[in-house]
Parts: C-alpha cells; structure tokens; sequence
C-alpha cells in the first residue's frame, strides 16, 4: 500500500463533523427517553405504621429523574435501619417466676 491510501483510509475515519451537528460516527437517538412515570407496584401493608409510612416515600422516587432517586432511596433505607435498630432496644418480656421455690 502507498502512503497517499493510508491517508485516504485515514480522512475517511476523521470526517469533519457538520456545523451543529453530531459527528457521524454518533449515531442519532431513535428515541426522546421517557419522562419520569410511576411504577405503580402495589405496596401492601404490613401492620407498622412507621414501616408503611416509609414504603410509601418510595412513591416519591416515581416522580424524580434518576438522579433524584439516591436521596429518596437513602432516606427509606435510613429509616428502615432505625426501625431495625429500635427493635434491639426495646426491652423484653419480664423473665417468667420460678415455677417452684428452692426451700432450704
């Protein structure tokens, strides 16, 4: 091959990019991404309160670009692990009576 073929094959590759324009070698998007939509997933209760109340900040996320999703995400998790956490710290039942007493 000559050098005057490489560099025909090299300009090839190297199209100058139209004024306003994506270069050629990006090919346009076939589609607009959708806008933020919700899921709709069912969320059935669970019985706490707290808990419930938690799940459904997650709606919340439906509505944010993806971006915004973290933050909601973290805050239910956050609140999720505190309900955990108090389920260690509540006391538990009193220990149950000695069923018989030890006379000496």
């Amino acid at each position: 091959m000559s050098e005057s073929a490489s560099e025909a094959e090299a300009g090839e590759n190297t199209a100058p990019a139209v004024p306003g324009g994506a270069p050629p070698s990006e090919p346009e998007p076939e589609y607009e991404p959708a806008a933020p939509a919700p899921l709709n997933l069912p969320r059935p209760p669970t019985g706490d309160a707290g808990i419930d109340a938690r799940l459904a900040r997650l709606a919340d996320a439906d509505h944010l670009p993806t971006d915004g999703h973290v933050e909601v995400y973290e805050d239910v998790h956050q609140g999720l692990r505190d309900a955990l956490t108090a389920l260690d710290a509540r006391p538990g039942p009193p220990a149950p009576p000695p069923s018989h007493q030890h006379r000496s």
